[in-house]
């Protein structure tokens, strides 16, 4: 019997390479024109963040719903299932995260664009990259069929979430971040395991927003103190 450590990370994969990236062929295949549809409504929801539009949190909260929860149907429940068991787990989660939006939605602000330094340029860096996604298929390689599109693939929807939570901050970002984030860890791990550099995107969107996260932790837990001071310091 071989000893555990003697196993790498690829023995446990239960697909090969060529499987997976051919399952976003499939895809893509089986719903066009709808990937040009959902990046288009990416490409609205990034508009409407920069113009601050009217309700415009409202309306980027459902937008980024329905599209989790068209994610997690479409492409985990019914493809990625049938060559990794795990996906059917895995899709009540983005169901979730597509319910944690669609409350949102309902609330009075949304997601509403209000960070401003560090965590903006964080934020708006991953919606880029979640919107240009398409664009990493014949960069590492692969067919123009093949590209992962925002909106109806798991991962640059991930990313370009995590960049629209990072805009409204707050409590709203530490609660829509949680999902993006294990699936980034879980995908990049996957792609990992198959030696595809892709991963260090993942990685890198991931080590990115938490950095954003900590910003938005340390700002709440500084600002009481900063509020105290100035009341302290004020007239006798």
């Amino acid at each position: 019997m071989s000893e555990w450590w003697s196993y790498r990370l690829s023995d446990f994969l239960l697909f090969s390479p060529r499987t997976y990236w051919r399952l976003f062929e499939l895809h893509n295949e089986a719903l066009w024109p709808l990937p040009l549809v959902t990046l288009a409504l990416g490409l609205a929801a990034l508009a409407l963040a920069l113009l601050r539009a009217r309700h415009h949190g409202k309306l980027i909260a459902f937008v980024l719903a329905i599209l989790w929860a068209f994610v997690g149907w479409s492409f985990l429940w019914q493809r990625y299932a049938t060559i990794n068991w795990a996906a059917v787990y895995i899709a009540p989660v983005f169901a979730l995260e597509a319910l944690l939006l669609a409350l949102l939605a309902g609330a009075r602000d949304g997601l509403t664009v209000d960070q401003p330094g560090f965590r903006r340029m964080a934020a708006m860096a991953l919606i880029a990259l979640g919107l240009g996604y398409p664009l990493l298929a014949p960069l590492f390689g692969r067919p123009w069929q093949g590209a992962e599109v925002f909106g109806t693939a798991p991962d640059p929807t991930a990313i370009a979430t995590l960049g629209f939570a990072l805009l409204a901050g707050g409590g709203r970002a530490m609660l829509l971040c949680l999902v993006p984030l294990l699936w980034c860890a879980a995908s990049g791990v996957t792609l990992w395991a198959m030696d595809d550099a892709q991963a260090w995107v993942l990685f890198a969107s991931a080590a990115l927003s938490i950095a954003a996260l900590t910003a938005v932790i340390w700002t709440a837990f500084h600002r009481p103190i900063r509020t105290a001071g100035l009341r302290q310091k004020g007239p006798v």
